[in-house]
C-alpha cells in the first residue's frame, strides 16, 4: 500500500509592514520582496519616499526559515517546488485579502505593484490570477513565471508595465535579461525595458523616477 498525499485549508495569520500615512497619500504601492527577505527589512529600501504621498505596503512571504543552519537570521519565501501549486493558490487569497482590507478603507489615484527577485513571479501571478488591478507592474530582477497560462497574459495589457534589470546583476546576465524581455513583449505584454547601472538591487533613484 502506498502513501497518499492529502490536503486540508486552515487559517493563517499573514504579516505585511507599512509605510506613509493612507489617508494622506495618493499613490499606492505593494512591494513584494524576493527569496530569504522578511518585510520590516524590505520596506526600509522605501523610505526615501514622502510619507504624506506615498502609501508603501510590504506583505511577507508565509514561509519562513533559518537562512543558515537551524538558529540565526531568518528569511521567507513565497513557494518552493514542493507543494507549489497549493503555495500559489494560498498566497493569492492572502494578497488578495490584503489588498481588500487596504483599498475598502482607503482611496489611491495610482496603485503601483513591484515584485523583486522571488518577488517578481509572486506579483505576476497575482496579477494574472488575483482579483486587484493595478495601473504600473515594476518587474524588478526578476523573470516573469515559464509556466503561467497564456491566457492569463491579456490582464497585463490594461497595466503599464517595466521590466528593471542592473548592468552587474549576479543572478540575471544582462543578455539574458534581453532574451526575457523579448519574449514577454512577443505576447503583447508591452514591457518596457529599463536597466540601471548596478547589482541585484534596487536603485533608489530609478525607483523615484519611475513612479
Amino acid at each position: 500500500m502506498q502513501a497518499k498525499e492529502n490536503h486540508i485549508q486552515f487559517q493563517k495569520t499573514g504579516r505585511y509592514y507599512t509605510w506613509g500615512d493612507p489617508l494622506k497619500a495618493q499613490h499606492l504601492l505593494i512591494a513584494i520582496h524576493g527569496y530569504g527577505q522578511l518585510a520590516p527589512y524590505f520596506i526600509r529600501k522605501f523610505n526615501q519616499l514622502d510619507p504624506e504621498k506615498y502609501f508603501v505596503v510590504c506583505p511577507e512571504g508565509p514561509h519562513r526559515f533559518y537562512l543558515s543552519g537551524s538558529a540565526g537570521r531568518v528569511g521567507a519565501s513565497w513557494m518552493t517546488k514542493e507543494d507549489r501549486l497549493n503555495d500559489i493558490d494560498d498566497y493569492i487569497a492572502f494578497l488578495n485579502t490584503l489588498s481588500r482590507a487596504i483599498l475598502n478603507e482607503n482611496d489611491f489615484t495610482t496603485k503601483t505593484l513591484l515584485g523583486f527577485s522571488q518577488g517578481g513571479a509572486t506579483a505576476s501571478r497575482w496579477i494574472a490570477y488575483g482579483d486587484c488591478t493595478f495601473d504600473q507592474f515594476l518587474l524588478w530582477a526578476a523573470v516573469f513565471p515559464p509556466d503561467m497560462n497564456p491566457e492569463a497574459f491579456v490582464k497585463f495589457k490594461s497595466v503599464k508595465n517595466h521590466f528593471i534589470i542592473g548592468t552587474e546583476d549576479e543572478y540575471t546576465p544582462l543578455e539574458k535579461a534581453k532574451a526575457y524581455h523579448a519574449a514577454l513583449n512577443k505576447f503583447g505584454m508591452n514591457f518596457d525595458f529599463v536597466k540601471f547601472e548596478g547589482k541585484h538591487v534596487i536603485d533608489s533613484a530609478l525607483l523615484q523616477q519611475l513612479i
